[in-house]
């Protein structure tokens, strides 16, 4: 006998019951009252006058589907796959579609093999999209070079679900045989995309391959050209590169596109999730901001549920995964707080004492940062032969940067940091392969008057960056992150005020969310001792080095711009 049908109909007892469920119903947008019944992981009925072994009152309170992160990248958090879970999974968040793309630029296939592997078994579920772009461009050095062939190979190990987002647009755009075979190795799956300001007939030539989605949209008339060409739009609310306002408009003017729209992560940090939240931080957004909260909850469940194939979740209905999360009230508004989380079928129950990160540290791949080759503080210096310095510019909360064109500050022949107009001097090492390459250049909008910041936390092939007021600060920087084999630190002078070690890749740590999010407090606070004000600067910093979004960015090879190729430090 089939018993998922047999308990549908009502002939036998569910496993389990939820009573007087106020249920979110992102099919129809609307509440309905009724039980939910479930066998084993699956939701065998949705309806009136249920029987099961367990029962649970909901009292009329909203029961709402599994919430979906249509794109993440874990290791920007700096937690591993198991802490994350556990950060998110019981703020109602069931699923997430990860890109690994950071841990394989900085440890190659053994990278995404440990994060395939460390994400078994969690109260989640982890689905990776194959990393398209190891190296971002032709001018990052990463760990190793991933090409069509290990793309292939990730699909054939099941190690992925869906193309990871196909970053170097321009050479989509003119048809490099070599990205376009990494498309074609992918085969039949979801395609994901990143294509800043890209319009007209360029636009055209990218969506041509088949790549599919975008979650680097900044203003509602980039979302709405996108949209008019068949594009998904993946509406990113990041620690750092906060979209969700800007964009909502679109889903305002019709709440039909919403059909066509996600909310992703992209990028957060450990604090941020801790102190307000992953998806459920995105629904208070979209509700506080007057969008009607049925179409703000199917952008977080039933849209990306759709859009990446997962015709088994997304709603609460029959023959779905039993992934469900209750409120604390009987309506969704802008307080929208979790109460109680079920995954397959069991609620989640939080206790410290069960979970350690630290219990998957035997998971980690056996490779080891070893950089010796560290540039001295004479050889950063950069000689004045320009009435005009190419520098980066930075702006609160925004991915794009400025190339500014400013007069030199000179000393003794040499082009030096200006504090007094915020301009520090950044340098970039290679560290996977030890092989002494760095770059220099400068960027203002950082805020650092005093020593330096530095991070092996660098997009995205996660080289050594450092920011500094001055030469030696930054070689102190350079040194410190040498001798913790990858992490976060803050210098002034010759001294280590604070730092993170992160033992795996350079990018995770095996603490526990609370305890990240505790360290990056202090390292941000030590940060700002020094004259920083930008906030999160350690993930604004680590974005200078992306070479694939505009404009003017830097790596171990210099400066770079993905529309003209590499940049020389003077303008002229």
């Amino acid at each position: 006998m089939n018993k998922l049908a047999a308990i549908a109909r009502g002939d036998i007892p569910a496993d389990i019951v939820i009573k007087n469920a106020k249920i979110a119903n992102v099919f129809t947008l609307e509440y309905e009252l009724a039980d939910v019944a479930v066998y084993g992981d699956r939701i065998a009925g949705v309806g009136k006058n249920y029987e099961g072994l367990v029962t649970f009152d909901a009292n009329g309170k909203v029961l709402i589907p599994g919430m979906i992160d249509g794109h993440v990248h874990i290791e920007s958090s700096m937690m591993t796959p198991p802490a994350f879970a556990f950060a998110v999974a019981l703020r109602g968040t069931s699923t997430i579609m990860a890109d690994p793309h950071e841990i394989s630029n900085a440890l190659g296939m053994a990278g995404l093999e440990y994060m395939y592997t460390a994400s078994r078994g969690l109260p989640i579920d982890v689905f990776f999209g194959a990393p398209s772009c190891v190296p971002a461009s032709e001018f990052e050095t990463p760990y190793d070079e991933l090409d069509m062939t290990a793309i292939k190979t990730m699909f054939e190990k099941k190690y992925t679900q869906h193309l990871g987002e196909m970053m170097n647009f321009p050479a989509v755009i003119a048809g490099d045989p070599e990205v376009w075979g990494k498309i074609v190795a992918a085969g039949d799956v979801p395609l994901t995309g990143h294509a800043p300001g890209v319009a007209g007939k360029a636009l055209n030539a990218y969506l041509a391959s088949g790549v599919s989605s975008d979650h680097e949209c900044i203003d509602p008339d980039e979302a709405r050209e996108k949209l008019k060409r068949g594009m998904w739009i993946q509406i990113r609310e990041g620690a750092s590169f906060p979209n969700l306002k800007a964009l909502l408009p679109v889903i305002h003017e019709n709440p039909l596109n919403a059909a066509r729209c996600m909310i992703v992560s992209d990028d957060l940090t450990a604090r941020y999730i801790h102190e307000r939240g992953h998806m459920d931080e995105k629904m208070r957004i979209m509700i506080k901001d007057g969008l009607n909260p049925f179409i703000a909850l199917r952008m977080v469940t039933l849209s990306p549920a759709e859009y990446f194939r997962l015709w088994d979740r997304g709603a609460v209905a029959p023959g779905k995964i039993a992934d469900f999360s209750l409120l604390d009230s009987d309506v969704m508004d802008d307080k929208f707080r979790i109460e109680y989380v079920w995954k397959n079928g069991r609620r989640i129950v939080r206790d410290e004492d069960v979970f350690s990160a630290s219990d998957y540290e035997h998971l980690a791949p056996a490779i080891k940062i070893k950089v010796k080759n560290i540039p001295s503080a004479e050889q950063i210096k950069i000689k004045h032969e320009s009435k005009l310095i190419n520098v980066i510019g930075v702006s609160q909360g925004s991915v794009i940067t400025q190339t500014l064109q400013l007069e030199p500050k000179v000393k003794d022949g040499f082009v030096v940091q200006d504090c007094e107009n915020d301009v520090a001097k950044i340098v970039v090492l290679e560290r996977h392969r030890d092989t002494g390459k760095f770059g220099v250049g400068f960027v203002k909008g950082l805020g650092v008057a005093r020593g330096a910041i530095g991070s092996s936390v660098a997009h995205d092939a996660h080289n050594f960056v450092v920011a500094g007021a001055d030469d030696e600060s930054i070689i102190t920087a350079l040194k410190a992150l040498a001798d913790i084999r990858g992490g976060l630190v803050v210098v002034d002078g010759d001294k280590v005020k604070a730092s993170l070690p992160l033992p795996v890749g350079g990018l995770m740590s095996y603490l526990n969310p609370e305890k990240i999010a505790a360290e990056l407090t202090k390292l941000e606070n030590a940060a700002e001792e020094l004259g920083v004000k930008i906030h999160h600067p350690f993930m604004t910093m680590s974005f200078l080095c992306l070479s694939v979004i505009p404009e003017l960015r830097i790596t171990d090879q210099g400066y770079v711009d993905i529309r003209k190729g590499r940049v020389k430090i003077s303008a002229c």
